[in-house]
């Protein structure tokens, strides 16, 4: 798993077109202020270690959140970040087991519908923390 984090002043983003047809219908547009970003791109060989993959994502995203002082963030599927690709069932099984664990630790989180294309903008604020890698 590789995870693309930013620290933002905010985080804008609009559906364009479906790309996985067994989704939902939505048609969104969002404006989230003050906030973190993690683009979550989840590899073929993270399916044989899904708890170990959703455990560390979550202990790095609560680092992060910790680092750059927000209690906020947006999940997005980001499947550009390495040539090994999850399929897409399992990269949403995993985003949402992400989600959920966040909530229940208290985080404040949102979630890019999985399965669309978007247009989006971003304000990634300069400090050396307001962007990180991490690979799981």
């Amino acid at each position: 798993m590789k995870l693309l984090l930013f620290d933002v002043e905010y985080f804008w983003f609009d559906t364009h077109c479906k790309t996985i047809e067994t989704v939902g219908d939505v048609e969104i547009e969002e404006r989230i202020e003050d906030t973190a970003v993690v683009f979550i791109h989840a590899e073929a060989e993270d399916e044989e270690r899904m708890s170990k993959v959703i455990k560390s994502a979550v202990g790095n995203i609560k680092w992060y959140l910790n680092k750059v002082n927000k209690n906020k963030i947006v999940l997005h599927s980001f499947a550009h970040l390495s040539s090994s690709k999850s399929s897409p069932e399992f990269a949403m099984e995993v985003i949402v087991s992400i989600e959920e664990k966040l909530k229940n630790k208290g985080i404040n989180v949102y979630s890019v519908p999985f399965g669309y294309l978007y247009q989006f903008s971003i304000h990634v604020k300069g400090e050396s923390l307001a962007k990180v890698f991490k690979e799981i």
